[in-house]
């Protein structure tokens, strides 16, 4: 779409808003969303490029985006790829991230350097990491990994699928509480389990538990009504309180930050084997770096934790030499809980949000604090 020499413009005609996608999926995949958009925004260009995707993070981003696009764009769509710096793209008035967190572009100039806005699509994987997180969780709960290695074995023995643990009771502790927790935490109260939300900020108000950001229609927990009780604080005295509530499944989904590295280390899992010495069930779909991997290999040995499911690593991708690996009881899955068939068409429709609010005069959804790094 777009390109081409412009027309020049007559009396009282707006020159066109540019919209550049750089993206790793097939424009099709996005279709939808996007005739909706040229639909409601008729004065609107959409340029979209794809982008080659890899599974390498260093080659991310490297797509040949031609010179005059860049100067002409006013709103850019994108996963991995920015301009060399802020000067490629002087009208350029946000940026919009199809990723839920921007650390991987926090060392770039233009989010270093420049005060564009950058906006994510928080709010588009909480059914897909909900369902991943519940799926890991019952996979371990019903002991199904014995049941499918005796499977592949042919062996019929009952005794390895009697000891469940069903759902009914139990308590989740949801490490911050965005929209991939609240829809966890929708899911697993109607499985009948107990939710406490963790914070970085008390909500001690029913307006401050309200979800204000971008929510898949029909999920989540829009009002904060769900967790029986909610904790807050970036202190450790904070957070081990937090810990110390006989969590039976803990899921991490806070940012990657100065704050939250290494937010699980040794004294923490030391806390949650006191609290719930029959072990509480890690479920990690934040990021690697959240949780100090060699204490978590020495509590799954040690049988600190019942066990972990993991779908991010420190580094990514895990070396095969990586004893993380073999250690008991761990499931690892290569950062694909987030993925889903209707990614893209999501993600537009957050910039659709977008744009509708910089057009009513509204405050955009999902933008980052980049003091905060989220």
């Amino acid at each position: 779409m777009g390109g081409g020499p412009e027309a020049p413009l007559r009396d009282g005609e707006r020159a066109r808003d540019l919209l550049l996608a750089v993206l790793p999926w097939p424009e099709k995949a996005a279709e939808k969303s996007i005739a909706g958009i040229k639909e409601e925004f008729p004065n609107l260009e959409v340029h979209y490029i794809p982008e080659q995707y890899s599974e390498r993070k260093e080659e991310r981003g490297k797509v040949a985006v031609p010179e005059e696009l860049q100067k002409r764009a006013n709103i850019i769509a994108t996963l991995a790829w920015l301009p060399a710096t802020a000067s490629n793209i002087p009208n350029a008035r946000f940026i919009q991230c199809f990723s839920a967190g921007t650390n991987h572009l926090a060392q770039h100039p233009v989010y270093k350097d420049s005060d564009i806005p950058f906006t994510t699509a928080s709010g588009v994987h909480g059914p897909q990491i909900a369902e991943w997180v519940i799926m890991t969780d019952l996979i371990h709960s019903h002991n199904y990994i014995t049941l499918y290695e005796a499977q592949k074995k042919k062996e019929w023995v009952q005794s390895k699928g009697m000891q469940v643990q069903d759902r009914v009771g139990r308590r989740v502790g949801i490490l911050g509480y965005g929209s991939i927790g609240r829809q966890v935490a929708r899911v697993a109260k109607a499985m009948g389990m107990d939710v406490i939300a963790y914070t970085a900020s008390p909500r001690p108000t029913p307006e401050s538990k309200r979800d204000n950001g971008f929510i898949v229609p029909g999920t989540g927990d829009p009002d904060g009504s769900l967790p029986s009780a909610w904790y807050s604080g970036l202190d450790k005295e904070s957070l081990h309180n937090f810990l110390k509530q006989e969590i039976d499944l803990l899921v991490l989904a806070v940012p990657l930050t100065k704050d939250t590295t290494h937010f699980l280390s040794t004294a923490e899992f030391a806390l949650l084997h006191a609290s719930n010495p029959s072990g509480t069930y890690i479920s990690n779909i934040s990021r690697g770096g959240v949780i100090d991997q060699t204490a978590l290999i020495h509590a799954l040995e040690t049988k600190q934790i019942s066990g972990a499911a993991l779908d991010v690593t420190d580094p990514e991708p895990l070396p095969a030499d990586n004893p993380l690996w073999d250690a008991p009881n761990v499931l690892i899955t290569p950062h694909v809980s987030g993925s889903t068939t209707v990614y893209a068409e999501r993600a537009f429709l957050v910039l659709r949000e977008n744009l509708r609010r910089e057009r009513d005069g509204g405050k955009l959804v999902n933008v980052v604090d980049r003091e905060r790094g989220y």
